[in-house]
């Protein structure tokens, strides 16, 4: 019995041995002893591995038995390593600079380099290696950084070296400005269905914050034609293995090495023309089968590229089951600078544990990201065995430094000593930029507007103060939900009109509502074509009094919902009184020849007679709109819809009803729209596109306040939207019977002026726009636009057309956009 007993002790100790985890750590440098940051580490024929930090430093998490560790760098000779392990130990590697041999290939004066056979085997099978795996899952750790790297002790004024300090930064103001980790399960399904769901976040300096790593932000496929990265590229990026990179590319071959059994040719790439949307770098192909086995590639400037100087991509990939190869690590690098700022960082991600036979239903798909609660409440203790890339030295002391950074920011006495030092008044600041008092504890904001831009003038009222104010208030912060209270007070110097207006908005369950009424100076085009600004400046400098004006008292309840998906929906109940206003100024600090104002009725511009009597209505209307989409993100607060890239199309109702309240007008109006943004053209730039029509029934009685009104545009400066005119007056086309509209605008994103080489650093867009009108008394109006934008400034020429044969007139337009 004695014997069984020791023997079962041994069996069971055994057991437990091989349960228990062990680690192999140490440090990865190469034949110079520097440290190769981020190499990766892998165990041989697995997808279970980690990668090395910045320093070359890795650590891996194992159960106890025998292992084949594989360790690899591109521009390295992968070494690898027989372990048998009982408990942790420590292994430093040196890794050997890769020698691709050449081998004995015979090559003409003037024959085609080797490479190009090779690439053009690459891209026969481009499409086979796209559509390879039908569906996956994998886990993913994603690790994003960023350093300023130098910056001015002031900018614009602004202490830098204070907001440095209070951040964290050293007295130099560099430092980590982000560093986050997260952890997810990704899901796959062709063509282009994901789904992840992030298991862990961590963000330094923010204790309750979730990052903003996102698998699918960092999935990158050179399996496609083109890599389409919004904002960073304003044109898709070649892919280098494209249909048609031979016209982009120019190849060099530079040699083979043996890996694993697997002779891999590396192939250097760079563009034909190095202003293109184009990639410099080397290519690391698999000979037989041709597939990619990793690549490093970057963009400069002079690629075209937006925010940063440089831009690094590091591929890795490796077997995972039969002959299918899928990523092992990607890994951007950036670095950049702008007024005296330098900055730089770098986003990793690691991929293990794929499946690519997985069960999935298609369903599932519909939530692309799912964040809950509690994912940022992981411990140190976690993080310490999940992290497959360890910490830097300096990334330990940054989560330690900002942790506690953290825990001050939140305390009350410190939010209270942050709003005494923001909520100072300031009469400056008034005058040009209003005055916002803060309770950031208590999440209560108090906003009143700049004295400045609340001064204006037009030849209905004068001059005329229009001064607002809001109250907000975060009343469900689970759900991010808030209360909105405001009011403005309006005093015209030369008709003394007082006008008050206000109201106040709030969540009602899925509803959104608010409640407005009062008094108020409106434009009669419900669309305010012109702002009332540019209508001051025009007034008062060159004598030109665009805007034409009434008043109206109301009382309007609206509210809005989602009622599915994509599926939006909101209404309005509304008693007005409108009454036409006169002219009552003729001030004016400019008086050019010849110049007169205008009456403030449009059709007849000298003789102030009343464009409509006055008159009261209560209206209902309703609108929905639907973008054929059901995908959406899920957070703590609540979902977030994704556009859908189809159209939305959307349906309006309006009825006015006659005898109620004592409304005048009786009408309904029936009008429907169609409209998108942003569609990609490839290398051709983006379309964007509305169309509307619609028709007044049964209008017996109708003012026109109340007809359809459209965004004309006489002044030089205007605002581009999707629904504007380039040259259509503001008033006059307006109609109270049927109409079309329609709007075509596309950007060429820099397409011809990247080509001509003195303008190329400006980084201009081509604009082309084509704008369409037709109703009763307006038949086939067209606006044939060109011009050119760049950081919101964009210089157009139109020329409007009636049917075409008949041109009316052609102008210059100045569009701001910021």
């Amino acid at each position: 019995m004695k014997s069984a007993l020791i023997a079962f002790t041994l069996i069971l100790s055994g057991l437990s041995l091989f349960a228990q985890d062990v680690i192999i750590s140490g440090k990865i440098t190469g034949e110079g002893g520097n440290g190769v940051p981020f190499a990766t580490v892998y165990i041989r024929n697995t997808t279970k591995g980690v990668s090395a930090n910045s320093d070359g430093e890795y650590s891996l998490n194992l159960k106890a038995g025998t292992y084949e560790v594989q360790y690899k760098a591109v521009g390295y000779k992968a070494e690898s390593r027989k372990v048998e392990l009982r408990s942790s130990q420590s292994i430093n590697i040196v890794l050997k600079s890769e020698l691709f041999e050449l081998k004995e290939v015979a090559i003409r004066a003037g024959a085609e380099d080797p490479a190009y056979a090779i690439i053009r085997k690459a891209i026969k099978k481009r499409k086979s290696y796209l559509n390879e795996v039908n569906a996956y899952t994998c886990e993913v750790y994603i690790k994003g950084l960023q350093k300023l790297l130098a910056a001015p002790k002031k900018f614009l004024g602004v202490d830098v070296q204070k907001i440095a300090r209070e951040n964290g930064l050293d007295s130099n103001r560099t430092g980590i400005v982000y560093l986050s980790e997260s952890q997810s399960k990704y899901s796959f399904m062709r063509p282009n269905l994901v789904h992840e769901e992030v298991i862990s976040s961590k963000i330094s300096g923010r204790n309750n914050a979730f990052t903003f790593n996102r698998a699918s932000d960092l999935k990158v496929n050179f399996y496609e034609n083109t890599q389409d990265w919004e904002g960073l590229s304003p044109r898709p990026v070649i892919s280098p293995i494209a249909d048609n990179a031979l016209f982009y590319y120019k190849y060099k071959w530079m040699g083979i090495t043996i890996e694993n059994g697997e002779t891999i040719n590396k192939i250097q790439v760079t563009p034909r023309r190095e202003h293109d949307p184009c990639f410099n770098g080397y290519l690391y192909i698999l000979e037989d089968s041709w597939r990619l086995q990793g690549l490093g590639l970057y963009l400069t400037k002079k690629n075209n590229i937006n925010f940063v100087d440089t831009l690094k991509v590091n591929q890795e990939f490796f077997p995972v089951s039969g002959n299918a190869w899928m990523p092992a690590s990607i890994k951007f690098e950036f670095t950049g600078g702008l007024f005296g700022f330098k900055f730089g960082g770098y986003f990793i991600s690691l991929y293990k544990d794929y499946d690519i036979n997985p069960t999935l239903d298609k369903k599932q798909f519909s939530e692309v990201l799912r964040i809950t609660n509690g994912i940022n409440k992981k411990d140190s203790l976690y993080w310490q065995t999940e992290r497959p890339i360890p910490l830097t030295e300096e990334e330990k002391t940054d989560y330690q430094k900002k942790a506690i950074l953290a825990a001050k920011r939140e305390s009350k006495p410190y939010l209270d000593s942050l709003d005494r030092v923001n909520n100072k008044f300031s009469p400056g600041k008034f005058i040009l930029g209003g005055y916002r008092h803060r309770n950031r504890f208590d999440k209560e904001y108090y906003n009143f507007d700049p004295l400045l831009s609340s001064v204006l003038f037009n030849t209905v009222e004068g001059f005329v103060v229009n001064y607002g104010a809001s109250f907000i208030k975060q009343i469900d912060s689970a759900n991010s939900k808030y209360l909105s209270v405001y009011a403005k007070a309006r005093y015209g110097f030369s008709n003394h009109l007082f006008n008050l207006n206000g109201g106040i908005s709030f969540p009602a369950g899925n509803f959104m509502l608010n409640l407005s009424g009062g008094s108020n100076v409106l434009d009669m085009n419900n669309h305010q074509p012109i702002t009332e600004f540019t209508n001051t400046v025009y007034s008062l400098l060159a004598r030109q009094n665009f805007q034409k004006l009434y008043q109206k008292q109301y009382v309007n309840f609206s509210a809005s919902t989602r009622i599915s998906g994509g599926w939006m929906a909101n209404g309005f109940a509304e008693w007005s009184d409108r009454k036409w206003l006169p002219n009552s100024s003729n001030f004016t600090i400019f008086h050019p020849d010849g110049r007169e104002y205008t009456s403030n009725n449009p059709f007849l511009t000298n003789a102030d007679v009343p464009l409509f009597p006055q008159n009261q209505a209560f209206k209902l209307g309703v609108r929905t709109t639907y973008n054929f989409s059901n995908k959406y993100e899920t957070y703590p607060p609540g979902r977030r819809y994704i556009a859908s890239p189809y159209p939305t199309v959307g349906l309006s109702f309006t009825k006015a009803f006659k005898n109620v309240f004592g409304s005048d007008a009786d009408y309904k109006l029936l009008s429907a729209d169609i409209t998108k943004d942003d569609i990609p053209m490839g290398m051709y730039g983006k379309t964007s596109f509305y169309v509307s029509a619609g028709k007044f029934i049964n209008a017996k009685n109708i003012n026109y306040i109340d007809y359809r009104h459209f965004s004309g545009n006489e002044a030089l400066f205007y605002r581009p939207g999707n629904t504007k005119f380039l040259l259509l007056d503001y008033y006059t086309f307006s109609t109270g019977d049927k109409f079309l509209e329609a709007h075509l605008e596309h950007n060429l994103s820099g397409f011809i002026t990247n080509k001509i080489p003195i303008i190329r650093k400006l980084k201009l867009q081509e604009i082309i726009n084509v704008n369409y009108l037709t109703t009763p008394a307006l038949k086939n109006y067209t606006e044939l636009g060109f011009g050119l934008q760049a950081a919101g400034l964009r210089v157009m020429y139109g020329t409007a057309y009636n049917n075409m044969n008949n041109r009316l007139n052609s102008a210059i337009r100045i569009g701001l956009s910021f």
